[in-house]
């Protein structure tokens, strides 16, 4: 380092070698892991020649199926850092009990569950469900893309940006140890001055503005991309819960960005917005974090209803029951969204008037949620039930989601709450329904849309092995912090003084390790299916044969996905051009622009990460070079006006013809 203080400042801000933890050997352990898991990655991709292919075909890509397929690695990858905060939390908890400490330190315990949470929520559930929607949404109603797709690219490099963001923080510096959602005064400079916080800030705000982006582009396509014929109460219910979703999503989370601004602002220069001086109030940060963070809750969870409906109605071999029901239920639960944030915080002292209307609002949302599960089930009733992967998924969800739908009526009861609200309880049901709900709910969906984004299906028997070992562990895992919570054991401690509970967080402890072996399960079904995927090839006449629009296009689909643009005329689409004697229309082609790739969304990820980091250390000069550069590099994109390549309408018709003769054959 340079010798000179004020010199140092000026060129590295507030780090120095004292922020990389050389002194944690967790941490050091972790960093040799990821180094040699780095370097393995990298010798396989050159050794395979695979750059070129890797930048062209994957990273510069505008196709909305490459995107969503990457937004759903990302979410794996993901899942494997977060779950790993996990495991380490309930090994913790299993052993630090009366004279032993156990083996993680409360700072160090305190950045893992902030961690945990943030990850979990916005670089897995968020990505999977974005990378669902950018898949399947387009095929569903006959768009070839998303209305903007070079919007598409740059909104996912800007949520990888914020994941990698964080994953920085666990090398150099720490991340915050306030909690998931920062509450001040404790995410305050005053009580962290350190980089914590602003790690949090600014990955949540990069990967924010990503999110945002793809909303109003999802919203774009839909309702103004559809083929014609597809009125909006023709829309497969995947498309209808995905346009829910993305309308919360451009009314909420500029809410969260608004928020995030302000505590930088006290941060940063002193300001007095979440403070208890000087005008300031903590309460206001409260409110606005959760007007963003209960529709975030069915943000997540709305497309997951999407995929149970889709799959229910496939190997139940029937429509879904009630589909209208099922839209103005999904329409209902997106309004009432907002009026329940506050049952998050009834013990803040908002008085009784109010407790009493947010806890009221609260049970009436569940009725809604009520009505999807029983379409389900009188979708199943008296159908040709095939319990193949997806289906066993999605039972398992409903099983499992109403458990944690019932606790959490429970806890809408202001009394209850007051008991049980910073308790495990809590926790257990926060997770029955991320888990329950979304996380099952994208597991169906990847199963059940694998065959139409690669052309083969995933190896059956790990697909059991991965769900029985979720299924299974997640109970072990999550049931004792029932009987924890009801038994007054709070949330967010590390160590205990009563050993009479460890036998419950030793069982929480075994669930973790089982739904390991459901991880592990399911990175050995991606192998063993790429290996044996001629094999797994032909899935024809099997439940894969779908009910809606996207099974009408080639497994998987060509890059401009409808050379001739479908014209429905029912609501079960694909079924409807079954009956009438072909596959896809022969007819109405009309001339394939598809945009460029373009590695425009990659440079600006790589600069707002440098720019994060920048603003993080107080780096000055990096960041006004960074955020010049970004300035500099969007300018030079919106000069580049030959983005476009034409597809000649004789390769178009003669590949189409044979797809579609070969489809009927098959029909």
């Amino acid at each position: 380092m340079l010798s000179n203080p004020d010199l140092q400042r000026l060129v590295f801000g507030r780090f120095s070698l004292d922020d990389i933890p050389f002194h944690e050997p967790i941490l050091q352990l972790t960093f040799a892991i990821v180094a040699v898991g780095g370097l393995v990655v990298l010798g396989a991709i050159t050794y395979f020649r695979f750059w070129g292919p890797l930048w062209r075909d994957w990273v510069t890509s505008v196709d909305h199926k490459k995107i969503g397929i990457m937004y759903v690695i990302l979410a794996l990858v993901m899942l494997l850092r977060g779950f790993a905060d996990a495991i380490m939390m309930r090994a913790q908890q299993a052993v630090a009990f009366g004279a032993n400490e156990g083996y993680l330190p409360p700072h160090h315990y305190d950045q893992i569950f902030t961690a945990h949470g943030v990850i979990m929520i916005f670089f897995v559930a968020m990505p999977f469900v974005t990378g669902m929607m950018n898949y399947v949404v387009p095929l569903q109603i006959g768009a070839r893309d998303v209305a903007f797709p070079f919007l598409n690219n740059f909104s996912f490099w800007m949520t990888v940006s914020g994941a990698v963001t964080i994953m920085i923080s666990l090398f150099v510096g720490e991340f915050a140890r306030t909690g998931w959602l920062a509450y001040p005064p404790l995410s305050g400079a005053d009580m962290s001055p350190g980089v914590g916080v602003d790690y949090y800030i600014w990955a949540l705000q990069i990967a924010g503005i990503g999110t945002l982006l793809s909303g109003i582009n999802l919203i774009a396509t839909i309702v103004k991309m559809r083929a014609p014929g597809m009125t909006m109460m023709k829309l497969p219910i995947f498309v209808w819960t995905s346009l829910c979703t993305n309308v919360l999503i451009v009314a909420a989370f500029p809410i969260l960005t608004a928020v995030l601004a302000l505590l930088s602002l006290d941060r940063y220069v002193g300001t007095h917005f979440f403070t208890n001086d000087l005008g300031g109030n903590p309460m206001m940060y409260f409110n606005l974090i959760w007007i963003w963070g209960h529709p975030e809750v069915y943000i997540l969870i709305l497309p997951a209803f999407g995929i149970f409906s889709e799959v229910t109605s496939a190997f139940c071999g029937k429509r879904l029951f009630g589909y209208a029901s099922m839209v103005y239920a999904t329409v209902v639960i997106t309004i009432l969204s907002y009026l329940v944030w506050l049952h998050h915080f009834f013990t803040m002292g908002s008085g009784a008037d109010v407790n009493s209307f947010f806890g009221i609002t609260t049970m009436i949302i569940s009725i809604p949620t009520g009505a999807k599960i029983f379409n389900w089930l009188f979708t199943m009733f008296r159908g040709r039930i095939r319990f193949e992967l997806p289906m066993m998924w999605t039972v398992s969800f409903m099983v499992t989601f109403t458990i944690g739908g019932m606790t959490g009526v429970l806890l809408a009861v202001p009394p209850a709450d007051f008991v049980l609200h910073n308790s495990l309880f809590l926790i257990a049901h926060f997770h029955n329904v991320i888990i329950g709900g979304v996380l099952f709910g994208m597991f169906a969906g990847v199963t059940y849309w694998f065959p139409k984004a690669f052309g083969f299906k995933l190896d059956p028997f790990w697909g059991h092995m991965s769900f029985w070992f979720w299924t299974i562990g997640f109970y072990f895992a999550f049931m004792p912090l029932y009987v924890l919570g009801l038994m007054g054991v709070t949330r967010r401690a590390n160590h205990f003084d009563d050993p009479s509970l460890q036998i419950w967080f030793v069982i929480a402890a075994f669930g973790a390790v089982l739904i390991l072996f459901g991880i592990l399960s399911m990175i050995m079904q991606f192998v063993v299916s790429i290996k044996n995927r001629e094999k797994l090839r032909d899935f024809t006449g099997d439940p894969w044969d779908g009910r809606t629009l996207e099974w009408s296009t080639s497994s998987p689909p060509p890059d401009y996905n409808f050379a001739f643009t479908p014209v429905i005329h029912d609501l079960d689409a694909w079924s409807d051009m079954k009956k009438r004697g072909y596959a896809r229309p022969l007819q109405g082609f009309k001339a394939i622009h598809m945009p460029k790739n373009t590695g425009t969304g990659a440079v600006l990820g790589v600069l707002s990460i440098a720019f994060s980091f920048a603003m993080i250390w107080y780096i000055w000069w990096l960041a006004a070079l960074a955020f010049a550069a970004m300035f500099l590099v969007t300018v030079l994109h919106t000069f580049n006006y030959n983005r476009d390549f034409h597809i000649p309408a004789d390769v178009v018709v003669r590949s189409e013809g044979q797809r579609t003769s070969m489809m009927a054959g098959r029909a």
